[in-house]
């Protein structure tokens, strides 16, 4: 199967892209950025856009048996000033507005779309149980998320398969949240945020990778799908967990107050959480290779 890529470079899309290619498919990677595409496996083809218009790559959509968009500027890349709260949002809708656009104009159009979103599709839900179920929420990444599955939605009235994909934290021995987690002060890591009771839906990047596969070979696996582990922790829970792997000791909170000063309203993202649950990926038979976060932390540690 001819599969598409966009975001491909990104942690997510070279796990995916080598899976995939690794299991014999015909594996397209689109970027904007041929040079961050260093590194892909030789099974992987290189494909350019410009991440707002069919130009160019369109063609490679006709005949494909599915896209998966994961385009979109990183949310944890600065400080959410205006501008840069305008450029994660319009770089999410251009890119989803280019895969219709392809879509639409090929021939023999592709069985399947997946589109990237995320947790934060739910807001901040304190001790919620959230599954797919749940309404949106109203803060910024809420929006983001409700818009970024809106951008190819309509895909679904052209008779394609369409599946959103609700993402945690993706943990990854490669970089990633872990990386940014893992900050030595002395005998401490600093990664508790502010009380630590907030919910980290997290997940194994291997499961990551799986759970999409899983999902291209479904052929009944339609709409929103929470991709994080079924056991969810609470950031303290988190951390005590990872200070136990690494052989350090309890690590020691950063204040609110002073995650509010640095990062401004991105602060929210580490202070907020949601305690989803994959309800829908669950019942359709997925079975989680790391399902609890002592044996994910556990694997990466010592594959870091």
């Amino acid at each position: 199967m001819r599969i598409l890529i966009t975001g491909g470079t990104g942690l997510i899309g070279r796990a995916l892209a080598k899976d995939l290619a690794d299991r014999g498919h015909d594996v397209i990677v689109l970027s904007r950025n041929p040079e961050k595409a260093a590194g892909l496996p030789d099974k992987v083809r290189l494909g350019n856009w410009d991440a707002r218009t069919a130009g160019g790559w369109g063609s490679l959509v006709d005949g494909a048996g599915a896209i998966v968009n994961l385009a979109g500027e990183n949310i944890a890349a600065g400080r959410w000033t205006i501008r840069r709260k305008r450029r994660i949002r319009m770089s999410r809708l251009n890119a989803g507005k280019a895969v219709v656009q392809a879509v639409e104009a090929a021939a023999h159009k592709p069985n399947l779309v997946i589109q990237a979103s995320g947790v934060g599709f739910y807001g901040d839900r304190a001790d919620q149980e959230v599954t797919e179920e749940t309404p949106s929420g109203n803060d910024f990444l809420a929006q983001v998320a409700v818009e970024w599955e809106r951008s190819t939605s309509s895909l679904d009235e052209l008779g394609i398969r369409w599946v959103s994909i609700r993402t945690g934290v993706v943990l990854s021995s490669k970089g990633g949240a872990l990386e940014r987690m893992i900050l030595p002060i002395g005998p401490f890591y600093a990664s508790r945020f502010g009380s630590g009771r907030q919910w980290l839906p997290w997940i194994h990047i291997a499961d990551e990778v799986g759970a999409i596969r899983f999902l291209i070979e479904n052929e009944t696996a339609q709409r929103p799908f929470n991709l994080c582990a079924p056991n969810p922790a609470t950031n303290a829970m988190f951390c005590r967990l990872l200070a136990e792997e690494l052989g350090r000791l309890v690590p020691i909170p950063i204040p609110a107050l002073l995650l509010r000063i640095f990062l401004g309203e991105m602060a929210t993202a580490l202070l907020y959480g949601q305690k989803a649950i994959p309800q829908r990926i669950l019942q359709m038979g997925f079975s989680f290779r790391f399902p609890h976060a002592g044996a994910a932390l556990q694997d990466l540690v010592q594959h870091k």
